[in-house]
């Protein structure tokens, strides 16, 4: 049925009705959707014309021309109004007082393995070492064989070696931080006195005093006339450093296939002894492998854990505080205050 004049009228003062009703934007645009979408009754007359006899067809497309224009300039009308206020309303609503003062964020820091790391970087370097360095991804050659470790050792298993694939590579995540000690004599003439921190890794669950990840410090000394004394004295200045100038060390007979004879070293701490590490003299066929002539020169090694180091020496029982990033944590040690 065809929309009369009066029709198109009450179809326009609805719509001019919806327009000024609506509160946000949101409700203006589901009123275009009702009063100007394609559904809508200014919409379905329109399409009515085609249904008039040509001599009305002119008079009524106006009237329906019309009335689209009045509700369009409405609604353009209250879209600018209402985005005004929008726009006013964010203002105050958002307003920042620069006026205040800014919040103190907690200051970033060292964890407190790398603080350890430097300390006793600082000391042998005062000692006249210098520190060295060496990639994590390293050859087995280098991990196992220059180190005097044959093929059939424990240590090259799976269980406690990360081989990378290809296999055939002889590519593995260090298990030790040796491999540093043999780069270096292979790269240096004797005297060498190094420190060797670094990160190692080695086929452990992670649990209250094991973690997959760890690291260590391993010293380095090759010299004319190195004797297990000389071992016996950088090993006590270093506990002394370490835990205080009363802790006393000792050396308990051991094995290690680099170093001969070998030993383990513990300290007297808190009224307890505590295991800290290994060392000995460095192994002759070390020495050889490594192009040092073993008649002229000598040397010892040493190796400890520093995540041990560091339980021992703050009281930390539970490996997973220093492994898991709680700012907690690290607050003791003076990081992430206000």
């Amino acid at each position: 049925m065809s929309s009369t004049p009066g029709d198109i009228a009450s179809i326009v003062k609805s719509a001019l009705n919806a327009i000024k009703g609506a509160s946000d934007l949101a409700a203006i645009k589901l009123v275009k959707i009702e009063h100007l979408g394609d559904k809508s009754a200014l919409a379905k007359a329109s399409q009515s014309l085609g249904s008039l006899a040509p001599d009305q067809k002119a008079e009524f497309g106006k009237i329906v021309g019309a009335g689209k224009a009045e509700v369009n300039s409405a609604f353009e009308a209250r879209v600018t109004q209402l985005e005004l206020e929008r726009d006013a309303r964010v203002l105050v609503e958002e307003r920042v007082d620069v006026t205040l003062p800014a919040s103190k964020l907690p200051k970033g820091g060292l964890h407190p393995l790398t603080i350890l790391t430097n300390e006793i970087s600082d000391l042998f370097l005062g000692l006249g070492y210098r520190v060295a360095e060496g990639p994590e991804l390293e050859s087995e050659w280098l991990n196992f064989d220059a180190l005097n470790i044959p093929a059939d050792h424990p240590a090259r298993t799976m269980q406690d070696t990360f081989f990378v694939e290809p296999l055939d590579a002889k590519l593995v995540l260090r298990t030790h931080t040796s491999p540093v000690q043999i780069r270096t004599m292979l790269e240096n003439k004797p005297p060498i006195y190094v420190i060797c921190p670094g990160r190692t890794y080695r086929a452990d669950e992670l649990d209250a005093t094991h973690t997959p990840v760890f690291s260590q410090v391993e010293g380095l000394v090759i010299d004319r006339g190195i004797t297990m004394a000389d071992l016996k004295g950088t090993l006590d200045y270093f506990a002394q450093a370490m835990f205080g100038p009363d802790v006393k060390t000792r050396l308990r007979p051991s094995f290690f296939p680099f170093t001969e004879p070998s030993a383990e070293v513990d300290f007297f701490f808190n009224g307890r002894w505590v295991e800290w590490g290994g060392c000995g003299m460095v192994n002759p066929k070390v020495l050889q492998v490594c192009g040092i002539d073993t008649d002229e020169f000598s040397g010892f090694a040493f190796g400890m854990g520093l995540e041990r180091t560091l339980m021992v020496r703050h009281g930390i029982t539970d490996m997973h505080d220093i492994v898991e990033g709680d700012i907690r944590f690290t607050k003791a040690f003076g990081l992430g205050g206000r």
